[in-house]
């Protein structure tokens, strides 16, 4: 059989048959794969029938959306609209704010050029539609923070307060938000708080969601909420006053047991709550009933799913469920709600808890001084059996798995297990998905990283199980995309980072930057490859700085090459690698101890200590011309341990490592205010043009 009509297929459904890969070599993407990738889309390509049927379809689904019910437009650009309707055809427009214009498409088919952003109401030739018109670029960190800002990043599990019962919550967050803005810091991004499966306490990766839309409720702090009082009740009540304590004194979180405990601390004050003429019940009544369909469904998912166990008494994915379950919309889910309504408004009240938490954190980040305060983290994707995957079934691609070929980032590729967005779906929906994504994760920030930001353009996909090598990549509407994501900036008045890091398509950076999207950059990959670190004077004016990520080692951990050790302790590389990996790391922070010099005090010809080496790298990154320069709270701690180790998942204790210290005072350590200090007089002088001294 032929391929040519097999990649015509590929093609059509928006597949990339050639790419090229980290290293810049040419890669394409093998007949067997290209398969299996478009049976995952609904495709079937097994025969020359099959791919035949297959453009069939693909051909009526797109005369079927002829006409989408949302385009997107740039703010005083005239629209052609030449594809769907003819010149000089009349029309009526209602913008957002509620005026109404009347007119006729040009000579040329396009509508005349809208001067204020938002989503407005086009009526024409019988037929509406919404238009979302973008402003030219999102709001910029000088805008909003001035020339020399700064921030820290932190993982919110880490947190530590007195009472926590051995996970950080959002009352740790205030604390240190206060502590922070207290230092002259301007953000505090933190790690995601997407929600997860409720009673799942062995799936608690931030980046593995049930869902982008709602929160981790674990998370939350009821006592911040409801009272003191009826929180040292239900501990009372549950009998937990000595496991919380010994939970709250752990250095790695035991997330089996902080699920349960918290789960019976929740449902122990929702009954109190709904019972006692709590003066707060309206203003949850409010939240729910602002929360609509989509809060409405992700509790009904959540009693599903706690609900419909398979023999063995364990969740299983909805589509398992008996089949009436497997569509929200499906009368018998109705039934199940009304049958179950205590246990659906549980849900609910979880995440009010954690929803007014976050307002109260972000409240407290502004009122003690910081221009942008906390900074979201949106992940790529989410589980294709959890409550977004189920709410929004024609929107994602539950069939395919996103990760990432062999890159800088992780030489075998990389499979994350979550399903993505359609793009198809996501076009026939008006974007539906995407926009109530980006709102959820601004509700309660003045900012948000995006990451992997490369998959706004593609996403590279695998089937279900597969490898990371039996991928391709798939395309997606980039534009589109950013104008939204732009307009949703403009309204939130946030700024957006992108994590742009690994294989980054041709063109994707210079689209960030005209929309004033902050790329990445880390100081562990600003080099030639030859361990010739990049100066601070040559670093992007269009990416904010960063010494580490949560994937990749502290800097006191590969300066002294304690990522080398857990490489071979897990089995990533083997013991006899060791030397040369050490050699390949000495010439490595003997050329990155060039460029730090300096930043540091001691004498030119010494090689740096390793605390010496994190304090000069704080004040490197507060020298480049970054617009926002970001310092992880495990380099401003000096920690050795990193957070996660892609790729591992028991050999390592991934998301679990907490903090040393209350993160009230967790800053007031004399190294860690030297640090901060460093970094901000960088910054300053960096706006004034001065040398590092």
């Amino acid at each position: 059989m032929s391929d040519e009509r097999l990649e015509h297929l590929a093609k059509a459904a928006g597949l990339s048959i050639d790419w090229i890969d980290a290293d810049g070599r040419d890669q394409r993407v093998q007949p067997q794969v290209l398969r299996a990738v478009l049976a995952g889309l609904g495709l079937s390509a097994e025969t020359e029938e099959d791919i035949e049927q297959s453009l069939e379809k693909l051909h009526l689904g797109h005369q079927a959306a002829d006409l989408p019910p949302l385009i997107t437009a740039d703010q005083g650009v005239p629209l052609s609209l030449e594809d769907f309707f003819d010149a000089h055809t009349p029309y009526q427009l209602q913008l957002e704010e509620g005026s109404r214009q009347t007119g006729e498409l040009d000579a040329h088919a396009r509508l005349a050029a809208i001067d204020v952003p938002g989503y407005h109401q086009l009526q024409i030739a019988g037929q509406q539609l919404t238009l979302a018109v973008a402003p030219p670029a999102c709001p910029s960190v000088e805008d909003i923070a001035g020339q020399s800002a700064w921030g820290i990043t932190v993982q919110l599990y880490s947190l530590r307060r007195p009472g926590d019962g051995g996970l950080g919550d959002t009352l740790a967050l205030e604390a240190l938000t206060r502590s922070a803005a207290a230092q002259g810091a301007a953000a505090l991004g933190i790690s995601p708080l997407h929600a997860m499966f409720v009673g799942r306490g062995d799936q608690y990766s931030p980046y593995s969601p049930s869902s982008r839309l709602f929160y981790n409720v674990l998370h939350a702090a009821p006592g911040a909420i409801l009272g003191e009082e009826p929180l040292r009740l239900a501990i009372e009540a549950c009998g937990l006053e000595a496991q919380l304590r010994q939970l709250e004194a752990l250095d790695l979180i035991d997330w089996a047991a902080v699920t349960e405990t918290r789960q019976c601390l929740l449902r122990t004050l929702y009954e109190h709550f709904m019972t006692g003429g709590n003066a707060l019940q309206q203003d949850f009544a409010s939240f729910r009933e602002a929360g609509g369909e989509a809060l409405e469904n992700h509790c009904r998912f959540e009693a599903l799913h706690a609900t419909l166990l398979d023999e063995n008494g364990y969740s299983q994915h909805w589509r398992q469920w008996p089949e009436q379950y497997r569509a929200p919309e499906n009368p018998a889910v109705q039934r199940f709600a009304e049958e179950n309504a205590d246990e659906v408004s549980f849900y609910a009240f979880c995440q009010w808890l954690i929803a007014r938490g976050l307002e109260r954190a972000q409240a407290a980040a502004r009122g003690a001084g910081m221009a942008i305060g906390l900074i979201s983290d949106l992940a790529v994707g989410a589980d294709g059996g959890g409550s977004q995957a189920w709410s929004r079934q024609d929107e994602v691609l539950a069939a395919l798995s996103v990760g990432a070929p062999p890159d800088i980032l992780n030489r075998n590729g990389q499979s994350w297990g979550i399903a993505a967005f359609s793009p198809w779906g996501l076009k026939a929906h008006g974007y539906r998905a995407f926009i109530e994504m980006l709102r959820a994760n601004l509700a309660h920030a003045g900012g948000m990283r995006i990451d992997h930001v490369m998959g706004l353009m593609r996403l590279w996909v695998t089937p279900v199980g597969a490898g990371p090598e039996h991928g391709a990549y798939l395309n997606y509407p980039f534009d589109d995309l950013l104008r939204l994501l732009t307009l949703e900036a403009w309204r939130h008045n946030a700024v957006i980072l992108g994590e742009d890091l690994g294989t980054v398509p041709e063109g994707l950076r210079e689209k960030l930057i005209s929309r004033r999207i902050l790329g990445m950059r880390v100081l562990l990959f600003e080099h030639d490859g030859k361990a010739c670190f990049r100066p601070a004077s040559e670093w992007s004016a269009d990416a904010l700085a960063t010494t580490t990520t949560h994937d990749l080692p502290t800097l006191r951990g590969w300066w002294g090459g304690h990522d080398i050790d857990w490489r071979i302790r897990v089995g990533q590389n083997r013991e006899e690698d060791r030397q040369q990996q050490t050699e390949e790391r000495d010439r490595e922070r003997r050329g990155l101890n060039a460029v730090l010099r300096p930043y540091a005090t001691e004498s030119p010809e010494e090689l740096l200590d390793p605390m010496s080496a994190v304090q000069a790298s704080a004040c490197f990154i507060g020298q480049t011309p970054a617009p926002l320069a970001l310092l992880p709270m495990e380099d401003v701690l000096a920690l050795e341990e990193q957070p996660n180790m892609p790729g591992i998942v028991d050999a390592h204790p991934n998301w679990r490592r907490r903090y040393p210290g209350d993160s009230a005072t967790l800053l007031d350590q004399p190294d860690s205010t030297r640090r901060l200090r460093c970094l901000a007089e960088a910054r300053r002088r960096r706006t004034r043009g001065e040398e590092p001294r």
